[in-house]
Protein backbone atom coordinates (compact mmCIF):
# COMPACT_ATOMS: atom_id res chain seq x y z
CA UNK A 1 0.00 0.00 0.00
CA UNK A 2 1.63 3.22 -1.15
CA UNK A 3 1.38 6.12 1.24
CA UNK A 4 0.62 9.34 -0.58
CA UNK A 5 -0.44 12.77 0.58
CA UNK A 6 -2.81 15.12 -1.18
CA UNK A 7 -1.15 18.07 -2.89
CA UNK A 8 -2.30 20.54 -0.22
CA UNK A 9 -0.73 18.37 2.50
CA UNK A 10 2.58 18.27 0.61
CA UNK A 11 2.45 22.06 0.23
CA UNK A 12 1.97 22.36 3.99
CA UNK A 13 4.85 19.99 4.85
CA UNK A 14 7.47 21.38 2.43
CA UNK A 15 8.03 24.62 4.39
CA UNK A 16 8.57 22.56 7.54
CA UNK A 17 11.23 20.49 5.79
CA UNK A 18 12.87 23.67 4.52
CA UNK A 19 12.84 25.18 8.00
CA UNK A 20 14.35 22.02 9.48
CA UNK A 21 17.22 22.17 6.98
CA UNK A 22 17.74 25.84 7.68
CA UNK A 23 17.67 25.67 11.48
CA UNK A 24 19.13 22.23 12.19
CA UNK A 25 21.52 21.73 9.29
CA UNK A 26 22.36 25.36 8.46
CA UNK A 27 21.54 24.59 4.85
CA UNK A 28 18.95 25.65 2.32
CA UNK A 29 16.73 23.27 0.36
CA UNK A 30 14.38 24.20 -2.46
CA UNK A 31 10.73 23.26 -2.84
CA UNK A 32 11.38 20.50 -5.36
CA UNK A 33 14.19 18.96 -3.30
CA UNK A 34 12.01 19.08 -0.18
CA UNK A 35 9.21 17.32 -2.07
CA UNK A 36 11.63 14.64 -3.30
CA UNK A 37 12.89 14.14 0.25
CA UNK A 38 9.34 13.81 1.54
CA UNK A 39 8.55 11.29 -1.21
CA UNK A 40 11.68 9.30 -0.28
CA UNK A 41 10.73 9.14 3.39
CA UNK A 42 7.15 8.19 2.57
CA UNK A 43 8.36 5.31 0.41
CA UNK A 44 11.21 4.25 2.69
CA UNK A 45 9.89 4.77 6.23
CA UNK A 46 6.16 5.21 5.60
CA UNK A 47 5.32 1.49 5.37
CA UNK A 48 7.30 0.75 8.55
CA UNK A 49 5.47 3.45 10.47
CA UNK A 50 2.11 2.46 8.99
CA UNK A 51 2.56 -1.24 9.80
CA UNK A 52 3.61 -0.48 13.35
CA UNK A 53 0.57 1.75 13.85
CA UNK A 54 -1.67 -1.03 12.51
CA UNK A 55 -0.08 -3.60 14.87
CA UNK A 56 -0.59 -1.27 17.83
CA UNK A 57 -4.20 -0.59 16.84
CA UNK A 58 -4.83 -4.34 16.49
CA UNK A 59 -3.39 -4.94 19.96
CA UNK A 60 -5.60 -2.26 21.50
CA UNK A 61 -8.68 -3.57 19.70
CA UNK A 62 -7.80 -7.13 20.71
CA UNK A 63 -7.65 -6.07 24.34
CA UNK A 64 -11.02 -4.33 24.07
CA UNK A 65 -12.61 -7.36 22.39
CA UNK A 66 -11.25 -9.58 25.16
CA UNK A 67 -12.94 -7.29 27.70
CA UNK A 68 -16.34 -7.60 26.02
CA UNK A 69 -17.28 -10.71 28.00
CA UNK A 70 -16.86 -8.86 31.27
CA UNK A 71 -18.33 -5.60 30.05
CA UNK A 72 -21.33 -6.95 28.15
CA UNK A 73 -22.15 -10.29 29.75
CA UNK A 74 -25.50 -10.55 31.43
CA UNK A 75 -26.66 -13.47 33.59
CA UNK A 76 -29.23 -15.64 31.81
CA UNK A 77 -31.19 -16.52 34.93
CA UNK A 78 -34.08 -14.31 33.95
CA UNK A 79 -36.91 -13.48 36.30
CA UNK A 80 -36.32 -16.27 38.87
CA UNK A 81 -32.67 -16.21 39.93
CA UNK A 82 -31.26 -19.66 40.51
CA UNK A 83 -33.62 -21.42 38.12
CA UNK A 84 -33.02 -22.11 34.49
CA UNK A 85 -35.39 -22.24 31.55
CA UNK A 86 -34.88 -26.00 31.26
CA UNK A 87 -36.31 -26.54 34.78
CA UNK A 88 -39.58 -24.92 33.73
CA UNK A 89 -40.16 -27.37 30.86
Amino acid sequence: MAIEFERDVVKAIVPSIQRYFSEKLDSQIGNLDAEFLLEFFLKEAGPLIYNRAIREAQAVLGERVAELDGDCWEPEEGYWPGSSASEDE
